[in-house]
């Protein structure tokens, strides 16, 4: 029996950092071992914090655009292709073309905008993640029909669909098992991001935009290996959801226990981690953001939050990146009070074993 599937991850998840450079185009080439074509990419300025410079999302099922802007931003409630200085759809600076091994970057006509990726003097780094080419397909499982591209080898899907106007509506993911976590969000209206894990979350939803904790909530919900009551409401507006399901050896949505010790718990993954997401799900705190290419050494301290605006620091995150997971080496409660539960999702550098039974290192 193989360790895992995905032998290398990177063709299907890396990370890239860039400097602005004021061009009006800059193409930004990836540097793994695979090349990959992203179909979801998540960008954020490095160094600069505040208005126009939010966490931003752009995806090949929604399309990416010379002349529009397709952005969504993670910080903000805001509807697609707006943001806090914007008023239409005009192209802003964003993800603008998507490349055999990376991505384009473009350049914004107004300064503050928060789709601006390529100014000179800022830092960024751009999450990829692999689904389909863009080609998607047609999902009938739900009482409504999604739109639906597939990456049944890493257990991501992106669907898109139109809600029926109740909370009872259906939406087919494609995974074939329950998600492990499923990011939403209203594209027409400014309305909060929702997350769901629903393996041990079956009635509760956090937002992406703010640092609340897991509550009761009319929204996802009735998951199986084929659907989700998508929770549209009282609105015939068009969604979009991420979908995910853990794959060994490349991808884990789970969570632990904190124990208040600066010799903070070992969580297993099973795979050297390149990118965690980490949330405090019994109380408030942000959506913390830490991979191995910011921080490239144990320990590592680099975050950025999920859930505002603010450039890369250093003052709440302390943990090792090992061979089989993570190590927290802080006693914070952002992310180790003692007694606090906290959720992560978490994608691989390497597998732990390889399918040959090659064993990976730790940094």
């Amino acid at each position: 029996m193989a360790y895992t599937t995905i032998d290398d991850p990177s063709a299907h998840f890396q990370t890239a950092l860039w400097s602005g450079d004021n061009a009006s185009t800059q193409n930004i080439t990836n540097d793994g071992n695979s090349d990959l074509q992203p179909d979801w990419v998540w960008v954020k300025c490095r160094n600069t914090s505040g208005n126009g410079f939010d966490h931003t999302v752009w995806d090949t099922s929604r399309g990416v655009d010379n002349n529009l802007n397709k952005s969504i931003s993670t910080s903000q409630p805001d509807n697609q292709g707006l943001g806090d200085n914007v008023t239409t759809t005009a192209q802003l600076g964003g993800v603008s073309a998507m490349l055999s091994d990376g991505f384009t970057v473009r350049e914004g006509s107004i300064d503050n905008d928060s789709r601006y990726v390529n100014e000179s003097s800022r830092t960024y780094v751009g999450w990829q993640w692999k689904c389909n080419g863009g080609t998607t397909s047609t999902n009938s499982d739900g009482t409504v029909n999604t739109t639906m591209q597939l990456n049944s080898t890493a257990g991501f899907s992106i669907i898109t669909w139109t809600g029926a106007g109740n909370n009872t509506s259906t939406a087919g993911h494609g995974l074939g098992a329950i998600p492990d976590c499923i990011i939403v969000k209203n594209r027409e209206d400014a309305q909060n991001w929702s997350v769901a894990f629903p393996k041990f979350e079956t009635s509760k939803l956090m937002s992406l935009n703010t640092d609340a904790a897991f509550s009761s909530a009319s929204g996802l919900s009735s998951y199986n290996s084929s659907t989700f009551v998508d929770g549209s409401g009282g609105s015939s507006e068009d969604y979009i959801a991420y979908c995910f399901k853990p794959i060994q050896g490349y991808s884990k949505f789970s969570k632990y226990t904190g124990n208040g010790n600066t010799d903070g718990p070992f969580v297993y993954t099973g795979f050297k981690p390149a990118w965690l997401m980490i949330k405090r799900s019994d109380s408030a705190n942000s959506w913390y953001l830490v991979d191995g290419t910011r921080g490239s050494s144990n320990v590592i301290s680099a975050e950025l939050e999920a859930n505002n605006d603010g450039a890369e620091a250093t003052g709440n995150v302390r943990l090792d990146i090992l061979s089989n997971g993570y190590k927290i080496r802080t006693s914070g409660a952002a992310y180790n009070a003692s007694g606090g539960t906290y959720v992560y999702m978490a994608f691989a550098e390497n597998p732990f074993v390889s399918s040959e039974g090659v064993p990976t290192t730790a940094r």
